[in-house]
């Protein structure tokens, strides 16, 4: 879960970051914003990589558990048929991802949902 909030401060900070300069320029008040919209592309571009690397951390972590389970259920240990339930987290950060993704494509192109 941390993951997904670091995450979603990075990506959320860095659009919003992108979309304050985008204004200023729209309304002449300033015009040097290129560094400061590479810095918000950036954020957001490291929160979908810490995301898509937390994602592959708990698909490692949830498969160990199930292979812990199975092996108890092998040796004896447990009797319970009950199978893990749908991972909240993991659809929480699939679906923060498919919103960095759109907000990447809408910053780097100016097209998109959220230009």
């Amino acid at each position: 879960m941390s993951v997904v909030r670091t995450s979603l401060s990075l990506i959320s900070f860095g659009f919003t970051i992108f979309q304050f300069f985008s204004k200023l320029v729209a309304v002449n008040l300033e015009t040097k914003t290129s560094a400061v919209r590479h810095f918000a592309v950036a954020l957001v571009l490291l929160g979908i990589a810490m995301l898509v690397f937390g994602i592959g951390f708990h698909l490692a972590f949830m498969r160990g558990l199930r292979e812990e389970r199975a092996q108890l259920k092998e040796d004896g240990l447990i009797h319970g048929e009950s199978k893990f339930p749908v991972s909240l987290t993991l659809l929480t950060a699939l679906l923060l991802l498919v919103i960095g993704m759109l907000a990447i494509v809408s910053m780097l192109s100016n097209a998109g949902p959220f230009r």
